[in-house]
């Protein structure tokens, strides 16, 4: 039996879904990862963000920062200096990336197994 959803069910889904869509991104989670330990600049964190274009990671910087999950200070010089860093909110989504990285390497192999199995039997 469906039970009905109400209107404000319903946004709810749809604000979770967006937010996970955001902070599940694969660049999402490497710059946050990048950003873990410390403040870095935009080029410190291409170079720890393989793969990573120029643009990726403005776009990634710029929706961290509109969410308040990310804090960009600017330093005063010639040229001025730019740096990023977890705001406590994006500290406390780093944690949770690291347990699912930490999940992700405990049960690789059996997952690598599990695909294996699953491609044989396709062929």
């Amino acid at each position: 039996m469906d039970v009905p959803v109400s209107v404000d069910a319903s946004a709810g889904c749809r604000w979770v879904s967006e937010i996970l869509n955001q902070v599940g991104d694969k660049w999402t989670i490497q710059v946050v990862v990048a950003l873990r330990d410390r403040p870095r600049r935009f080029n410190d964190i291409k170079r720890h963000v393989a793969g990573i274009s120029q643009q990726m990671l403005t776009r990634t910087l710029k929706a961290l920062e509109r969410d308040g999950m990310v804090a960009r200070t600017v330093r005063s010089s010639t040229p001025p200096q730019v740096e990023y860093a977890l705001t406590e909110l994006g500290l406390s989504l780093s944690g949770t990336v690291r347990q699912l990285a930490e999940w992700a390497v405990a049960h690789r192999t059996i997952i690598r197994e599990n695909r294996q199995r699953y491609d044989t039997s396709r062929t």
